[in-house]
């Protein structure tokens, strides 16, 4: 397994070893070990997995509020997405910066994305599975999100029109948002 360093301070690209052979692959998707050998300890406690029927679902860009903030993992295992993390850390020389990745079946990649983050992706292929785990539970009544299409952030996504949750497409703006990380 490959630790990448991005742009994003702490946002950090993984390229398992992959085997492959006539009869399929296999891959280690997380090793506690290789992530404390990469001095990354994060106790990841609950999976998500999502599927967009559609090329151009667009989800975010999510995060959780205090107490309940949470680091991802995420992968694709089926399809592939444009995925996107913001630095929303007020403190963070790379605030309100964002990087997009192209995270696919066939390319393996995991994301990690810590604390203080916000995410989001755009399926680029139809039937799209997207896997992620956090370090802590959802916690409804804590989650928040910013406009996907924000002018401040200028996030430069590969459609102009996704289909969007009413949630999303309703979501505050960038200079509405108040960092609490």
């Amino acid at each position: 397994m490959e630790v990448i360093k991005t742009e994003l301070e702490d946002v950090l690209l993984i390229k398992p070893k992959v085997f492959e052979d006539s009869r399929g692959f296999f891959l280690e998707s997380f090793s506690k070990r290789t992530f404390e050998e990469n001095d990354i300890s994060t106790d990841f406690v609950q999976d998500n997995h999502a599927f967009s029927h559609q090329k151009g679902v667009l989800r975010g860009l999510h995060f959780q509020l205090p107490p309940y903030t949470q680091t991802k993992l995420v992968r694709v295992t089926r399809g592939a997405v444009y995925d996107v993390a913001v630095d929303l850390r007020k403190n963070s020389s790379m605030f309100a910066k964002w990087q997009g990745f192209e995270l696919t079946a066939s390319n393996f990649y995991l994301l990690y994305i810590p604390q203080g983050f916000a995410h989001g992706y755009c399926t680029l292929e139809e039937s799209t599975e997207f896997m992620y785990k956090n370090d802590n539970f959802y916690a409804p009544d804590h989650e928040a999100a910013i406009r996907w299409n924000d002018p401040t952030l200028k996030i430069d996504w590969p459609v102009t029109d996704p289909i969007l949750s009413e949630k999303d497409s309703n979501a505050p703006f960038f200079n509405d948002f108040k960092s609490p990380f």
